[in-house]
């Protein structure tokens, strides 16, 4: 099993971000195999809405590290997505991360995928934080295992919290657990976007063929 940790903090290791995360990750236990993207070390670039990934899957004409993060994204069985809250959002970097994997939300590309989130800010008022990144995960296609946030400092009990995460990954990703309420949601997504595709087949040639392959047309 292959789990996919990326945090967008600008003070990498040392961020109570990432403590909090490696939290979860010793929930997984070892088992499960983890590798750590730290999006500072990374060069991302704001989409541009030229829509060519849409017409040939992930094909970009920003030649930065996007696209390989995101080949990671799709090779990793679950993803945790750590974040500060910076006005009740999501960092700049992990922000130009998602706006650059339009297709995952086309495409469902994260189907049978599970996501965790990670939060931490001065203030502890990180629930709409948690709820984007929920959203996020679900318009890919992910179902949402939870996610934890703390303020600064963390304490024992949002250790144990992120422990705990950690741990319910583990057995969502071994059980290949099926969530209902999730599922009602990515459903409902695949809807939608099907209609999309079938009006926009003549621009978008890469995805449709990606649907019809999936027999979702």
């Amino acid at each position: 099993m292959r789990v996919l940790l990326i945090s967008s903090s600008p003070h990498k290791k040392r961020s109570q971000t990432f403590l909090l995360a490696q939290e979860l990750v010793k929930g997984l236990g070892p088992s499960v195999k983890t590798e750590v993207i730290q999006l500072c070390d990374y060069r991302i670039e704001f989409c541009r809405a030229c829509e060519r990934c849409h017409k040939k899957i992930l094909q970009c004409p920003i030649k930065d590290d996007a696209c390989s993060i995101l080949d990671k994204m799709l090779e990793a069985e679950g993803i945790i997505l750590a974040s500060p809250n910076y006005i009740n959002q999501v960092t700049a970097s992990m922000k130009a991360l998602f706006d650059r994997s339009s297709h995952f939300i086309h495409c469902k590309r994260l189907l049978g995928k599970y996501v965790s989130a990670v939060v931490s800010s001065g203030s502890g008022q990180d629930k709409e934080v948690l709820d984007y990144l929920r959203h996020y995960s679900n318009v890919c296609g992910a179902q949402y295992i939870g996610g934890v946030f703390s303020s600064a400092q963390i304490g024992k009990e949002k250790k144990e919290e992120a422990l705990n995460l950690g741990k319910s990954l583990r057995t969502a990703l071994k059980d290949k657990k099926v969530f209902p309420e999730e599922m009602k949601v990515i459903k409902a997504g695949i809807e939608h976007f099907r209609r999309v595709m079938e009006k926009r087949k003549d621009d978008w040639i890469g995805e449709y063929r990606y649907w019809k392959e999936k027999g979702w047309i």
